[in-house]
């Protein structure tokens, strides 16, 4: 993103991206100078450096500095940041935990840029809602089976996660997911919306070009493969 593309985004969707940013950059310091010290745990640093600044210092600080929806803007900001750090500090591992690292990027990104997407083409409609981290009962509990199906793997057949090949065609998929489904939101613009419309309003208008040519739910299409990504990156033999 360039200064003049910025400068377009709307305060909330300034304010995700610089604590975002600033939530990356201070949990990747921590993270990875935990094993650059010479620290004989492997896990020393996410197991302390990461909550202890998190808790300490986004949630203290944030809730300090800002009130409101701006906070909740922050919060959620900087703890996708932290989400994505902790993501590329497993990644750099070479058993199991790499898949679940590139996982939890794919992941923390995924909500973090339908946020600003939001932000970037229809601010008027933004909302702590367009993080979709709340999207469903049934997402929540669709991930943590994931999650739960992937540390059970891990732990009684842990070789299985070691098909790093598999893993890469997984996050090839979510890219290609993540793709197609932010093209559609950028073109449909306005016309877009997280909720379900019910009622047609006066400037909506039926998108039929760009992606849209090729499928009438470009965005649910990406998001299908980019779901079914997740699960081929961390190996997940249930799917």
């Amino acid at each position: 993103m360039d200064l003049l593309t910025f400068r377009k985004v709307c305060p909330a969707g300034r304010q995700a991206m610089g604590c975002f940013l600033i939530s990356l950059l201070t949990f990747s310091v921590s993270l990875f100078s935990g094993t650059s010290l010479g620290y004989t745990s492997e896990l020393w640093a996410l197991t302390y450096w990461g909550p202890a600044l998190y808790f300490c210092l986004f949630n203290f600080i944030l809730r300090y500095c800002y009130k409101g929806f701006t906070y909740e803007v922050s919060v959620r900001s900087a703890f996708l940041g932290a989400v994505f750090a902790t993501g590329m500090y497993l990644a750099t591992f070479e058993n199991g935990y790499s898949v679940f690292g590139l996982y939890m990027m794919i992941l923390s990104m995924f909500h973090f840029s339908e946020f600003m997407a939001v932000a970037l083409t229809n601010p008027r409609t933004l909302t702590i809602d367009s993080f979709i981290l709340n999207h469903s009962l049934q997402y929540g509990l669709a991930a943590v089976a994931s999650w739960t199906e992937w540390a059970i793997e891990f732990y009684f057949f842990p070789d299985l996660k070691t098909h790093f090949w598999l893993s890469c065609v997984g996050v090839a998929m979510c890219i290609g997911g993540e793709i197609l489904r932010k093209s559609a939101m950028f073109t449909a613009k306005t016309n877009f919306n997280h909720t379900v419309q019910f009622v047609k309003r006066p400037d909506h208008e039926l998108v039929t070009h760009g992606v849209y040519a090729l499928c009438r739910h470009p965005s649910y299409v990406g998001w299908f493969y980019w779901s079914v990504g997740t699960q081929v990156t961390i190996i997940n033999f249930g799917l």
